[in-house]
Formats: C-alpha cells, structure tokens, sequence
C-alpha cells in the first residue's frame, strides 16, 4: 500500500521538470527536445541532463520546482540543525529517500528534500517515522554532505560506486567457462565495475552483520536489500539495466548454469575478506516475473562453536539442556520458524558433544555448515535420495548420535525414532509454534503416541530476539502499560528499571545490535508421558507443562527484558500468540 514505485516516478518527474522550466522560460521548446532525447539515450535523469548541458544550475532547478509548488527553498549549510535530529530519522530511511530532518516543531518533523513531486516519499515517511512530515527544498548536493555530516558517509559507499558506473556500458554474457578463467587469470578483470560492485554489495552485507542479501527484479527496479537482526533494510539499488549482468556475476561465483533462467538453482559462494576472514555464502536462485530473484545467505561459522549462554540462555535453562543432551539415547527436538535460529543452536549443542570417542553422522537439505569431525551427509531426492534412506544406511554405520534436518515425513519420523529407541541420540528439527505442539505434529504425521512418549527426552521452542545496543543503552522508568505487560503489580514496582537503545551509528539509529533466543523447554517427564499415552491435547500438556515448571516463550523474554538483554516491543512483537 505504501511501496514506492521509484522507476516509474523518476521519468514522469523528469518530464514535469522539463515542462516547468520550459513554462517560465529557462529553456526553450528545442532545449527541451534535446534534454528529453539525451536523458533517455544515456539513462539519466532530466535534472542531471540539464545541468550537463548547462541549461540550469542546481540551485535554479529547485527554486522552479518550490516555487511551483509553493514550498520553501533552503540553503542547508546555513541553517542551525539540531543534531538530535538524527534520532527522529534512521540512516537507513534518511538515504533510502534522500532526506534530511531540518526541524522539529509542534509535532511536525520538516525534512529537506530535493524533489517536491516525490509525494509518494512523503506518504512513506508518513508512515515509516509514525509522525507529521513537511518537506522544504534543497539542492541535492547540499543534501548528501549534510547527510555525510550528520550521519558519516561510510554508508554511502554503494551509492557511490553506483554513480561512478551510471554511463558504463557493462555485460557479463557470453559463455560460462571463458568468462571464468578471465576472472580467475586477469587483474584486468578485477577493475570491472560489476565485479566491484557485487564484491561491495557482498562486504558492505558482512559488515552490517546481515544474515543474507536479497536481489529482486522489480518490475522498473532491481532492488537489494539487507536482512539484519531478522528485520530487512533497503540499500541504493543499481539501476534496473545492471540487473542482468550482477546476477550473472553472481551465478559465475557460484558455478551455476548461466544459460538456466526457467529452473530455480542453488550454490554456493566462498568468498575472502581481507587477509585472515573466508565467509561462506549460499546462494538460491528462482525464476520471477521480472528476472532471477537471488538470494545469498551468509553463513558464518563464527556462531556454532557458541556456548549455550551466548546463545541466550539463562542458567537454569542451560543446566537442562545439557542434563537432556547428556543422556545416551532419545530424540531432542528444537522447533520454531524459519529464521529463529534452530541450525545455529542445534550446532552448538553437537559442537559440545563432538568427542573423539562419539561418531556423530548429520543428514541435511542442504549441509549449511562444514563441520570438522562430523561425517555429513547432502540429501538428494533428485536420484532418491532422501532423508529416509541417508538416515536407514547412516544406522548401519555405527553412529553414537545423529542429527537429522528435519522430520518432513512419516517415514523419517518412523526411523528417527526407532534410532532413539536402539540407543542413539537424535537432533532433529520441526515448524511449530510451540514445544507441546511438535508432540501434536509427530502424532499426525503418524507416528503412534506411545513411541512419541518413549523416545523424546526433550522440546526447544526458540525465537531471536533483537539485543539492545549496548554502546547507546540507557535505562527509563517503565509505564504502568508495560509493567501490566510484563506481569508485575505497578504498586510494587518502585524500583524498577528497564532499558532501550537511544539509537547511534554503532546500531544504525535502531537500538539494536545482534540477536539472542528466548527459549521453551519441555522435558519429558512421566506425568507428560502418561498424558501422551492417553492422547490428550497439546494445549492440555501445555496447561500442564507450565503448572509443573515449564516457562513459555513470552515468560522467558520477560526475563530478559528485566534483565536488559532487550526490550518489552520486541518479545511482544515475537510472542504475539502467546501469554504468561
């Protein structure tokens, strides 16, 4: 409902741009004529076709167009802004849109912009920012050092080079094999704008912390954009022709078929930063309406050599996790959605366990994680082979423990557990909401409730939860709204503090920087046993669970907000379902 449609706003802009210079004479109509046929032959905007040709300055441009809309025209450099400002606006939506916030008075925030016709900007600062936003005119230019000054320009570095090759005529076609043994051999190659462009998009994602890249074909624009701390950013996308030579690049790095455009297509990406750091990336490819949506997942292994507290557990909760995991056989079960984080504490816990007296076999769809002392197995349905079969041949190999992706099917659930019934340890993962649910969804898949109840030791629910920046941390007096929320009596809560992130460039202006879990755990006790013996509901073994000591997903974020790990919105916002 709010989406901007840059691609198309730009030109009819650009041509609006013409027309009121033309209307009071700045340009005549051949001017006009030229500055149309030049824009489109080279791609650039009306704006910056006429200060080329030297028609207009900047200046002249942008008092036209306030003028003509009856806004104020500001020199940035000599206006007072308040660097507190900068709080009200993000980084990323202050470049995303190209604003500056000049003032803030009577509830209305003022940005300073250098196109009055972007209404649809307006409409999205509207809703992005949740206040009143007025916008005055300023040069471009003045814009963006201000926005150096204020903000740093080290996010700027894509937009940059961006600019640098907006009239290259560049193209990665040709065939696969030569077009790689030039990147390999040549120095020369090295220089191309794309490949500089994508090893950017690629660094630029690393330092961000972002978990994976996102290349989209729109229908005008090819957007990219960052995933960080689960929440998606937006980048300076290249213009719509680079699509198809960045995507090329791309599937040159990851030995994919360049002729294949119909078929989705998987690979993966190695990848060295600097002199010591190698990341790994997987890339997915799938065939849409406008082009090839990719998608680069970075994986870095930094995170699966993590203790169980810096995974985000408490104590308590770590001291039942490893009693569970220590036991010789049974099934240990971590559920939640995609994205919460299960791959990460799943290899933590085999990283803790991985002995030179314990074989540990992996079947994954795909491997994500190359682990040192791990025999892993890639399943392949393509030629059959499935979980089901790797996890009936792995049995015959002796393994202590074995960690299966994920139950998909009767089958696979079948021999996991018989796996956990003949004395080995299974790791495996399930999609549902909660840990009493996966009992639920083992049932229904088919697998008779007595052999649930004998071969689960124990459930992990988890999700991610965004931690506060610590370097722009500060603590504030809780509302009685929030202390309701979290469950403790206002009258009583004299003394409590809570904390949030003022916001600064360490975190983005967001708050926030890095991600912990917040957890459920169900043990099978024998209470919980009988009640799955008698195939009782997973409500009612959660109404029991919690009555015997099992604290939700929402109890344990309300710790952690107590704690200052992170703040009251966010484990709302991932618990919405969810209640004391």
């Amino acid at each position: 409902m709010f989406g901007c449609n840059c691609g198309q706003a730009k030109y009819m802009n650009s041509d609006i741009i013409v027309d009121i210079l033309k209307a009071i004479d700045k340009i005549d109509a051949t001017q006009a004529q030229q500055i149309r046929e030049r824009s489109r032959q080279s791609g650039k905007s009306s704006r910056d076709t006429i200060i080329e040709l030297g028609f207009a300055q900047p200046l002249e441009i942008a008092k036209a167009l306030a003028y003509q809309f009856g806004m104020e025209v500001v020199s940035l450099s000599k206006e007072q802004i308040d660097s507190d400002l900068v709080k009200l606006v993000p980084r990323e939506i202050a470049y995303k849109y190209r604003i500056m916030p000049v003032r803030y008075e009577n509830e209305i925030l003022t940005i300073a912009l250098s196109d009055p016709l972007a209404l649809d900007v307006m409409e999205n600062l509207r809703f992005e920012l949740n206040c009143e936003v007025e916008g005055i005119v300023a040069i471009e230019e003045d814009i963006i050092k201000t926005l150096e000054k204020f903000y740093g320009a080290e996010e700027e570095k894509i937009d940059t080079l961006l600019k640098d090759i907006q009239g290259e005529n560049i193209s990665i076609a040709g065939d696969p094999a030569s077009e790689s043994e030039k990147l390999e051999g040549g120095d020369e190659s090295e220089d191309a704008p794309v490949i500089k462009l994508v090893n950017l998009i690629i660094s630029e994602a690393f330092r961000k912390r972002a978990s994976d890249i996102h290349l989209e074909p729109m229908e005008r624009d090819f957007r990219i954009r960052y995933r960080v701390d689960g929440v998606l950013q937006e980048i300076p996308s290249p213009p719509k022709r680079l699509q198809g030579s960045v995507i090329s690049r791309l599937k040159i790095m990851a030995n994919l078929d360049m002729a294949e455009r119909r078929l989705p297509q998987d690979g993966r990406i190695k990848v060295k930063l600097g002199k010591n750091k190698t990341i790994d990336l997987r890339v997915s490819t799938l065939p849409a309406s406008h082009g090839e949506s990719v998608v680069l997942r970075i994986l870095d292994k930094g995170g699966l050599t993590l203790g169980l507290t810096e995974l985000g557990f408490l104590s308590d909760d770590e001291k039942l996790i490893n009693q569970i995991i220590s036991v010789p056989n049974g099934i240990m079960l971590i559920t939640g959605p995609t994205g919460s984080g299960k791959t990460t504490t799943l290899y933590s816990c085999l990283h803790a366990l991985n002995k030179p007296d314990r074989k540990i076999i992996t079947v994954e769809d795909p491997i994500e994680y190359q682990l040192q002392g791990i025999n892993q197995v890639q399943v392949r349905s393509d030629i059959g082979l499935t979980f089901a079969r790797v996890l009936r041949a792995c049995l015959r190999q002796a393994p202590n423990i074995i960690m299966v992706g994920e139950i998909r099917d009767i089958e696979t659930a079948e021999i996991a557990v018989n796996a956990a019934l003949t004395g080995h340890l299974v790791f495996s993962t399930l999609h549902t909401n909660d840990a009493p649910g996966a009992i639920t969804r083992l049932i229904d898949q088919g697998v008779k409730p007595f052999l649930v109840a004998s071969s689960i030791r124990g459930i992990l629910a988890q999700r991610l939860v965004r931690c506060i920046c610590q370097n722009c941390k500060e603590s504030y007096k809780p509302t009685h709204r929030e202390l309701e929320l979290l469950g403790i009596n206002p009258d009583e809560a004299d003394d409590i503090l809570l904390y949030r992130g003022a916001g600064c460039p360490t975190c983005s202006n967001t708050g926030y920087k890095g991600r912990k879990g917040i957890f459920e755990i169900l043990e099978m006790t024998d209470e919980i046993q009988r009640m799955i013996y008698n195939k009782c509901s997973s409500s009612a073994i959660r109404a029991r669970a919690r009555e015997t000591g099992m604290r939700s997903l929402r109890a344990d974020g309300v710790r952690k907000v107590l704690s200052g790990m992170t703040t009251i919105s966010e484990v709302l916002r991932l618990t919405q379902s969810d209640t004391h």
